[in-house]
């Protein structure tokens, strides 16, 4: 249902359900949920790329389920996809949407939980749950309109309007458009590797800084950012990086 595979410091998380558009059905909510909590305590793990199999993204939340459950089953599976997409969010390892196709309803908050987003062209995306008679449950409502502002993210969610890849690159929700999923998915590992190259243990504590900080004041935020300098400063990775440009030479990074 949902596959792991490890490229180096780079962990690749898959949903192979394209008979279902990669919808999220409770199982898989549970299965995706174990996963982020493995990933989070791997030090090996430098970079999370997540993606689909075949012609979607994600659809979101699989209606089919829905229309068995209960109202109380309900309110588990939006509690469940909810909270996931909050620790994918907060992982503190920098996070890749590799948008291989169509990411509708909660497959769009599913990429907007990501710190990154890349995205194949033909690709449509879109909150498209107020046609459904509910409203974007998993972080939808408050991550677009901090990524793209008020009114546009409002234009999106009261129309439920699909968007293509080169609209959606346009508002500023993708970072970049690529032709095939082939080149998708070498550009996002390309994307990761140059971010590999750097401090692990420097990578995390900026993510901390930028993710806290825009909670918070410019001068709070400020302290957030000392507070995550101090972190780094006794690392041996920082005396790593003086000596290879004392010698002239690539630091070799150990995240310590």
């Amino acid at each position: 249902m949902i596959h792991l595979e490890r490229l180096d410091h780079v962990a690749v998380i898959r949903i192979d359900r394209p008979e279902r558009m990669n919808c999220f059905d409770y199982p898989t909510l549970v299965e995706l949920q174990q996963l982020v909590t493995t990933i989070r305590h791997d030090p090996m793990i430098r970079v999370v790329l997540f993606t689909g199999t075949g012609k979607a993204f994600s659809a979101g939340a699989d209606l089919k389920e829905r229309t068995t459950l209960d109202d109380a089953q309900v309110r588990r599976n939006v509690a469940a996809i909810r909270d996931v997409f909050t620790d994918i969010a907060n992982l503190p390892q920098p996070t890749i949407a590799a948008v291989n196709g169509h990411a509708l309803g909660g497959g769009f908050e599913w990429m907007l939980a990501c710190d990154f987003r890349i995205i194949v062209k033909g690709a449509l995306i879109g909150l498209t749950e107020t046609s459904f008679g509910i409203i974007p449950g998993a972080g939808g409502t408050q991550r677009l309109p901090r990524l793209i502002g008020e009114t546009r993210a409002k234009e999106l969610i009261f129309t439920a309007k699909k968007i293509d890849a080169e609209t959606a690159e346009r508002y500023g929700i993708v970072s970049r458009v690529v032709s095939t999923v082939e080149e998708l998915m070498e550009v996002c590992l390309a994307f990761a590797e140059e971010m590999l190259r750097n401090g692990p243990i420097a990578i995390r504590q900026a993510k901390q800084a930028i993710d806290q900080g825009l909670n918070h004041s410019l001068s709070e935020g400020l302290e957030i950012e000392t507070a995550a300098y101090e972190t780094v400063i006794p690392t041996e990775d920082r005396m790593e990086a003086l000596r290879a440009f004392a010698e002239k030479r690539t630091p070799q990074f150990q995240g310590k």
